[in-house]
This record gives structure tokens, C-alpha cells and sequence, in this order.
């Protein structure tokens, strides 16, 4: 489906819609005039859900690239180090034994 070149604002279309849904609910209109409010109120719906649908997944993104860190394991699996492997966390002093011999 093609985004049409200027969107009308989500605003804009749900009170359109809630103008539709009042003007039904009033009564009073000739079959053929309510048929197309009916039908207009459906298309308009449409556009309303695919727009909050879009920002859902816009916020879903957002929420995804901002996601805290899983903790660091230095590339490999704790279930993958060899049983003598000593784990240091970046901010703890390492002593050297000889360093540079």
C-alpha cells in the first residue's frame, strides 16, 4: 500500500470518524446517506488503527534500541569457559605476576 503524499493528522481522522458515529446514532437519515456514513466510518477506523498500529511499532523499536545491556561474559557463554577459567570484571585491579618478562 502506498502512503499517500500528505497524511491527514490521527486527530483529524478520529474526529471524522466520531462525526460519522454521531450523525448514525442521531438517526433520522435516508438509507442511502447512512450507508455512506457507515461505510466512510469503516474506512476511517481502518486508517485510525493502521496509524496507532504504526506508532506501536515505532514505540516498540524505540523501547528495543534502549534496552539495558545483557552483562557482559567476554564473548563466550559461562557454560562454555573451561572449569580453571578466572572471570575479571573490567573494573577490578589485576595483579601481575611477572608482567613483561
Amino acid at each position: 500500500m502506498a502512503k499517500e503524499a500528505k497524511q491527514e493528522p490521527f486527530e483529524q481522522l478520529y474526529a471524522r470518524l466520531e462525526e460519522s458515529v454521531n450523525k448514525l446514532e442521531q438517526g433520522g437519515l435516508p438509507l442511502e446517506q447512512s450507508i455512506a456514513l457507515y461505510e466512510e466510518g469503516m474506512s476511517l477506523a481502518r486508517k485510525c488503527q493502521e496509524r496507532l498500529d504504526e506508532a506501536e511499532q515505532k514505540i516498540t523499536k524505540l523501547k528495543e534500541a534502549f534496552a539495558p545491556l545483557p552483562p557482559r561474559t567476554n564473548g563466550a557463554a559461562a557454560e562454555e569457559l573451561p572449569e580453571d577459567y578466572e572471570y575479571i570484571a573490567d573494573d577490578e585491579p589485576v595483579e601481575d605476576d611477572a608482567p613483561f618478562e
